[in-house]
Protein backbone atom coordinates (compact mmCIF):
# COMPACT_ATOMS: atom_id res chain seq x y z
CA UNK A 1 0.00 0.00 0.00
CA UNK A 2 1.20 3.47 -0.99
CA UNK A 3 -0.21 7.11 0.10
CA UNK A 4 -0.16 9.73 -1.84
CA UNK A 5 -1.66 13.10 -2.63
CA UNK A 6 -4.85 13.29 -4.49
CA UNK A 7 -3.61 16.19 -5.98
CA UNK A 8 -1.01 13.67 -8.18
CA UNK A 9 -3.87 10.77 -8.60
CA UNK A 10 -6.93 13.18 -9.68
CA UNK A 11 -8.12 10.27 -11.60
CA UNK A 12 -9.28 9.28 -8.55
CA UNK A 13 -11.46 12.24 -7.61
CA UNK A 14 -15.04 10.59 -8.76
CA UNK A 15 -14.28 7.76 -6.65
CA UNK A 16 -13.42 9.42 -3.63
CA UNK A 17 -16.39 11.90 -4.13
CA UNK A 18 -18.60 9.21 -4.65
CA UNK A 19 -18.06 8.05 -1.16
CA UNK A 20 -17.54 10.85 0.65
CA UNK A 21 -21.18 11.46 -0.96
CA UNK A 22 -23.03 8.01 -0.02
CA UNK A 23 -21.36 8.78 3.26
CA UNK A 24 -21.66 12.47 4.35
CA UNK A 25 -24.16 13.18 2.21
CA UNK A 26 -27.07 13.51 4.56
CA UNK A 27 -24.98 16.32 6.39
CA UNK A 28 -25.58 18.49 3.29
CA UNK A 29 -28.92 17.23 1.79
CA UNK A 30 -29.10 20.09 -0.98
CA UNK A 31 -25.38 18.88 -2.42
CA UNK A 32 -25.31 17.16 -5.29
CA UNK A 33 -22.59 14.23 -6.29
CA UNK A 34 -21.28 17.07 -8.72
CA UNK A 35 -21.00 19.64 -6.10
CA UNK A 36 -19.33 17.12 -4.00
CA UNK A 37 -16.42 16.08 -6.94
CA UNK A 38 -16.03 20.02 -7.01
CA UNK A 39 -15.15 20.23 -3.14
CA UNK A 40 -12.79 17.45 -3.02
CA UNK A 41 -11.00 18.90 -6.36
CA UNK A 42 -10.62 22.01 -4.35
CA UNK A 43 -9.40 19.92 -1.66
CA UNK A 44 -6.60 19.16 -3.74
CA UNK A 45 -3.64 20.74 -2.23
CA UNK A 46 0.29 19.57 -2.40
CA UNK A 47 2.20 20.47 0.81
CA UNK A 48 -0.85 22.65 1.67
CA UNK A 49 -4.08 23.16 4.00
CA UNK A 50 -6.34 21.81 2.20
CA UNK A 51 -5.35 18.60 0.86
CA UNK A 52 -6.29 14.68 1.01
CA UNK A 53 -4.66 11.74 0.53
CA UNK A 54 -5.39 8.55 -0.82
CA UNK A 55 -4.21 5.03 0.16
CA UNK A 56 -3.62 2.97 -2.87
CA UNK A 57 -2.39 -0.87 -4.13
CA UNK A 58 -2.11 -2.42 -7.39
CA UNK A 59 -4.01 0.92 -8.95
CA UNK A 60 -7.27 0.78 -6.79
CA UNK A 61 -7.86 3.38 -4.35
CA UNK A 62 -8.61 1.93 -0.88
CA UNK A 63 -9.20 4.61 1.07
CA UNK A 64 -8.83 8.57 2.13
CA UNK A 65 -8.76 11.25 4.29
CA UNK A 66 -8.04 15.35 4.28
CA UNK A 67 -6.36 17.96 6.26
CA UNK A 68 -8.67 21.02 6.19
CA UNK A 69 -9.09 24.44 7.22
CA UNK A 70 -11.85 23.67 9.11
CA UNK A 71 -14.61 21.12 9.05
CA UNK A 72 -17.09 22.30 11.59
CA UNK A 73 -19.58 26.09 11.10
CA UNK A 74 -20.09 25.95 14.53
CA UNK A 75 -16.34 25.75 15.82
CA UNK A 76 -14.74 28.37 13.75
CA UNK A 77 -11.86 28.78 16.41
CA UNK A 78 -10.69 25.28 16.35
CA UNK A 79 -8.24 24.41 13.03
CA UNK A 80 -7.32 22.39 10.96
CA UNK A 81 -9.02 19.60 11.01
CA UNK A 82 -8.64 16.20 9.73
CA UNK A 83 -11.25 15.33 7.77
CA UNK A 84 -13.31 12.83 5.55
CA UNK A 85 -11.12 9.27 6.82
CA UNK A 86 -12.83 7.06 4.81
CA UNK A 87 -11.77 3.08 3.72
CA UNK A 88 -13.65 1.49 1.19
CA UNK A 89 -15.98 -1.48 3.13
CA UNK A 90 -13.98 -4.20 1.73
CA UNK A 91 -10.76 -2.99 2.93
CA UNK A 92 -11.30 -1.96 6.43
CA UNK A 93 -9.90 -3.62 9.47
CA UNK A 94 -6.14 -3.97 7.24
CA UNK A 95 -4.87 -0.73 9.27
CA UNK A 96 -5.48 1.68 5.75
CA UNK A 97 -7.46 4.35 8.11
CA UNK A 98 -4.87 4.34 10.86
CA UNK A 99 -2.42 4.79 7.71
CA UNK A 100 -4.19 7.70 6.39
CA UNK A 101 -4.74 9.27 10.13
CA UNK A 102 -0.68 9.22 10.29
CA UNK A 103 0.03 10.44 7.26
CA UNK A 104 -2.41 13.38 7.57
CA UNK A 105 -0.84 14.27 10.59
CA UNK A 106 2.89 13.92 9.15
CA UNK A 107 1.47 16.53 6.70
CA UNK A 108 0.29 19.02 9.56
CA UNK A 109 3.87 18.48 11.34
CA UNK A 110 6.08 19.23 8.02
CA UNK A 111 3.43 22.87 7.85
CA UNK A 112 4.52 23.71 10.99
CA UNK A 113 0.71 22.86 13.09
CA UNK A 114 1.17 21.99 16.46
CA UNK A 115 -2.54 21.01 17.14
CA UNK A 116 -4.96 19.37 14.82
CA UNK A 117 -9.29 18.94 15.35
CA UNK A 118 -11.28 16.19 14.04
CA UNK A 119 -15.10 15.02 14.63
CA UNK A 120 -16.63 11.28 14.67
CA UNK A 121 -19.93 10.47 15.05
CA UNK A 122 -19.00 7.49 16.42
CA UNK A 123 -17.02 7.21 19.33
CA UNK A 124 -13.43 7.46 18.16
CA UNK A 125 -11.38 4.07 19.12
CA UNK A 126 -9.89 4.48 16.08
CA UNK A 127 -8.37 7.84 16.90
CA UNK A 128 -7.72 7.37 20.75
CA UNK A 129 -5.49 4.41 19.89
CA UNK A 130 -3.44 6.75 17.51
CA UNK A 131 -3.34 9.22 20.28
CA UNK A 132 -6.21 11.51 19.60
CA UNK A 133 -7.92 12.56 23.04
CA UNK A 134 -11.75 13.89 23.45
CA UNK A 135 -12.56 17.70 23.85
CA UNK A 136 -16.55 17.15 23.98
CA UNK A 137 -19.30 15.37 22.83
CA UNK A 138 -22.30 17.62 21.13
CA UNK A 139 -24.62 17.60 18.94
CA UNK A 140 -24.00 19.05 15.02
CA UNK A 141 -26.21 19.65 12.52
CA UNK A 142 -28.90 20.93 14.36
CA UNK A 143 -30.67 22.09 10.82
CA UNK A 144 -31.12 18.77 9.88
CA UNK A 145 -31.89 16.85 12.96
CA UNK A 146 -29.34 16.37 15.87
CA UNK A 147 -26.87 13.67 15.67
CA UNK A 148 -24.43 13.52 18.67
CA UNK A 149 -20.91 13.53 17.69
CA UNK A 150 -17.16 13.83 19.59
CA UNK A 151 -14.75 16.67 18.62
CA UNK A 152 -11.50 15.37 19.03
CA UNK A 153 -7.53 17.00 18.91
CA UNK A 154 -4.28 15.75 18.41
CA UNK A 155 -2.22 18.11 21.16
CA UNK A 156 1.23 19.29 20.54
CA UNK A 157 2.98 16.86 22.48
CA UNK A 158 1.09 13.77 20.36
CA UNK A 159 3.30 15.14 17.85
Amino acid sequence: MTIEYLADRREFIPAVARWHHAEWGHLRPRETLEDRVGRVERDCGHCEVPTTFVALARAQVLGSASLVENDMKTRKELSPWLSGVFVAPEQRRRGVGAALVERVVHEAQALGIRRLYLYTPGSGTLYLRLGWSIRERTLYRELWGNQEITIMELAPDSF
